[in-house]
């Protein structure tokens, strides 16, 4: 016979999957009569974990949310779906907090069945990921949970936040949505400071404080495509117009909104506006997208093109 823990911690496991199985049934599945799984239901509230007993015709047990987090009861493939994600999560940046995602994977590899551990400590040192690790601070995960909390009950909330010169300021603001995009989380929404749509970066707002003052979002706005449309139009140095030799299709598909806005001319010409740090990257990329194009401005990349023409001229040259 098993030992009465086993079956507690089984019954646990039940509530967990089955929420609303009734006691009769749970007494089935663990081959106990119903007075047992009431003693059994007690241990676990004794325990910490809070579970209630529904009657009626729909009733039966469920956990409810409780102070302490109630240990999960995963099978083999679910810890490593969880333990895959989390090392996935702490590589792209969609983990929150500088070492939740690192403390959170040593927590549930410890208690990891030795065979099922080392599959997957053969995976995390095996594992390769084609994206480029992100590096720096993720979001607070107050600040992320607040956010969400304010755009889903459409609250306004203010905001201590430090921009990328790190002055700080405090505004009044909107939130319209959370984005995820490139390794940083972002938020969006009307800044009434200035009276505009903006967008922050998570990892950069010092604090959030929720409000009880109400908002409704544009019917139209798209949280995902303002985000991507913002970090196009970002205030770096240099302003760039270009008019590229393709349709407005096709540029679509191999530019990202995140290089610039593109404005159709003709059937097979487009306009692209963009703004740029540093010009030689520009250069590189209207080069490799393989279309005709002419620079409109600034000169100074005119200037970058010819420069990048004449290295890949003499790269290509035969050799002495």
């Amino acid at each position: 016979m098993d030992h009465p823990v086993s079956r507690v911690l089984a019954l646990l496991e039940l509530l967990q999957d089955r929420p609303g199985l009734t006691g009769a049934e749970l007494a089935a599945r663990l081959d106990v009569d119903e007075r047992t799984v009431r003693r059994y239901t007690a241990r676990l509230v004794e325990l910490g974990i809070p579970v209630r007993a529904e009657r009626g015709r729909y009733g039966g047990y469920r956990l409810l949310p409780g102070y302490r987090l109630p240990p999960l009861m995963l099978n083999p493939e679910e810890a490593a779906s969880v333990v895959l994600g989390l090392l996935a999560g702490r590589s792209s940046g969609l983990s929150v907090g500088e070492q939740a995602a690192g403390t959170a994977l040593a927590k549930i590899q410890r208690v990891l069945p030795p065979p099922l551990r080392e599959r997957i400590t053969a995976v995390e040192q095996t594992l390769g990921l084609s994206a480029t690790p992100v590096v720096g601070p993720g979001p607070a995960a107050g600040a992320l949970f607040t956010l969400a909390g304010a755009a889903r009950r459409r609250r306004r909330v203010r905001l201590a936040y430090r921009d990328r010169e790190n002055r700080p300021s405090e505004r009044d603001f909107d939130p319209y949505g959370l984005v995820f995009h490139s390794g940083r989380w972002y938020t969006t929404g009307l800044d009434h400071r200035s009276g505009e749509p903006r967008t922050f970066r998570l990892d950069r707002i010092e604090q959030v404080v929720a409000g009880e003052t109400g908002f409704e979002p544009p019917e139209d706005f798209d949280p995902v495509q303002r985000v991507v449309e913002s970090l196009a139009e970002a205030p770096w140095r240099h302003r760039v117009v270009v008019e590229l030799g393709v349709g407005l299709a096709e540029a679509r598909r191999r530019l990202s909104p995140a290089v610039g806005t593109l404005t159709e001319l003709a059937a097979d010409r487009v306009l692209l506006r963009a703004r740029a740090q540093n010009l030689d990257g520009v250069a590189v990329l209207l080069a490799g997208l393989g279309w005709p194009f002419t620079v409109r401005e600034p000169a100074e990349l005119r200037a970058e093109v010819r420069a990048l023409a004449a290295r890949l001229a003499d790269w290509g040259a035969d050799p002495a």
